[in-house]
């Protein structure tokens, strides 16, 4: 039996066809670096959601990657309020299309 193999391109949701693949490649890198930073101060859900401004529910929803009614912008407010600091820079302008991506520094 054999098999074929396909390399991926580096973003999931792009290789499942699913729109909005860069923004939803994004709200899952935010949403893992949000988990990752609960995770790191031993908060309970509950106390995350609390400071974050969110029910548990819905955090937990987050976490979990089902993060389609979460906007970018409150994802970035949530690592604001974890203590992180937010840059977004503009780059210089370009004949192609641009890109949309996010750096941890």
């Amino acid at each position: 039996m054999s098999h074929e193999i396909e390399t991926g391109s580096g973003n999931v949701y792009a290789d499942l066809g699913l729109d909005d693949a860069e923004g939803m490649q994004i709200k899952a890198q935010l949403a893992a670096t949000i988990g990752a930073i609960i995770k790191s101060r031993a908060l309970t859900q509950a106390q995350a959601a609390k400071a974050l401004g969110m029910t548990q529910p819905r955090l937990s929803n987050m976490l979990r990657g089902q993060f389609r009614g979460i906007s970018e912008v409150k994802m970035l407010e949530c690592l604001t309020r974890l203590g992180r600091d937010v840059h977004i820079v503009v780059g210089k302008p370009r004949r192609s299309p641009g890109s949309l991506k996010v750096v941890f520094s």
